[in-house]
């Protein structure tokens, strides 16, 4: 009866406070479109400046190659390369092809035409997608002209490759960012929200002295500390099915694998957050002081966890921090649940990893906190 009236009264407070409640329920919704849309390496429609010296029906088949393929949006027809370094210079275009005069005459002859193709690499996720799609593009148009030319000669069959890769992409065949980034989101919402409101509002009634009166009660430590923390949990589910929800209406994200399993696995991950929080509590004694504290936890756990960035792609030694990095874990588990439909015999050893992280941070954290009021 304790507890239920701690608990009551913590879900009051956070009623009371409306800047709590948009944060907790509408910077989901704010994180989701703009990492939904704004957060993607879907690279389409880079302007491209033409500089056709050929004018030939050829050149124009050649253009139309590019113009096809969604990656290029011939913006510029210009007569000169002045006006293509000035377009690229402005940030008015981000590539440029070269056609030279003679392009038709080579192609005509059997000779090979050469055409210059010039990337801003100022943006090298941009500069990558654009090199790859220019040289794809132009390998698909040179096997149509090298098709074309062995037809005329009557040897079509020829053309026949001895190697040939059929590619099959699982999970995601697209490749939409969206797949990869709002599954995370989770991770993040539970990793965020759970740590600062936990630290702030433990804080906050030491801030008060509230807490000073609800320590002479009868009321004991552990039952003070699952009261603090239940309603932000209770809030924190709501916001992850917020989230999932959104995700499937708006970004057509396919849930692949067992939502029971996920809910399992996020209270385990839950914990360690919520140890974390009650720990930042224990050491701040200002609510500034924890959203500092909080923060300086987070940045951290967010770059590293392979939030953003690859971790294969890290220097050896961030790699090896990021084994201590809880978000890590859980990242990996919403991923392969959500994308792959994966059960927890594949994900053994993060949840093993989970596991020890809820018992050593919240055990710490416990023993700190009891500590504190005593």
């Amino acid at each position: 009866m304790r507890l239920l009236s701690l608990i009551r009264k913590e879900f009051i407070q956070i009623i009371r406070d409306p800047r709590t409640l948009a944060m907790i329920f509408v910077m989901p919704v704010m994180q989701l479109f703009l990492l939904g849309y704004a957060a993607t390496n879907d690279v389409r429609n880079i302007s491209l400046v033409v500089f056709d010296q050929d004018k030939s029906p050829q050149s124009r088949e050649l253009l139309d190659a590019y113009r096809a393929a969604d990656y290029f949006r011939l913006d510029y027809d210009v007569n000169d390369e002045e006006s293509i370094r000035y377009l690229i210079d402005s940030n008015r275009a981000r590539a440029a092809i070269i056609i030279p005069p003679d392009y038709h005459q080579k192609i005509a002859s059997g000779r090979v035409a050469q055409v210059a193709f010039v990337i801003d690499g100022s943006d090298p996720t941009v500069a990558s997608t654009a090199l790859a799609a220019a040289n794809l593009i132009a390998q698909s148009k040179s096997t149509a002209i090298m098709t074309e030319r062995l037809a005329a000669r009557g040897q079509a069959g020829a053309i026949q490759l001895p190697v040939e890769t059929r590619t099959q992409v699982w999970y995601n065949p697209d490749l939409v960012s969206a797949y990869f980034m709002i599954p995370a989101l989770i991770g993040q919402i539970l990793f965020t929200i759970t740590i600062i409101l936990t630290a702030v509002s433990v804080v906050r009634e030491r801030e008060r002295g509230t807490i000073e009166q609800l320590i002479v009660t009868p009321i004991r430590s552990w039952e003070l500390v699952v009261g603090k923390i239940t309603p932000y949990v209770v809030i924190v589910f709501i916001d992850m099915i917020e989230v999932l929800v959104a995700g499937v209406l708006i970004f057509g994200i396919p849930i692949n694998g067992s939502l029971t399993l996920l809910l399992i696995l996020s209270a385990l991950f839950l914990v360690t957050t919520l140890g974390l929080g009650l720990f930042i509590s224990t050491i701040a004694n200002t609510q500034q002081e924890a959203m500092l504290s909080a923060m300086f936890t987070m940045l951290p756990s967010i770059y590293l966890s392979g939030f953003f960035f690859p971790i294969a792609a890290m220097p050896l030694p961030l790699q090896w921090i990021s084994y201590l990095m809880p978000p890590r874990y859980y990242l990996i588990i919403v991923r392969s649940i959500i994308l792959k439909g994966s059960g927890a015999e594949n994900l053994v050893e993060e949840i093993v990893a989970l596991s020890i992280f809820a018992v050593v941070i919240m055990g710490a954290a416990a023993m700190r906190f009891k500590k504190r009021l005593d």
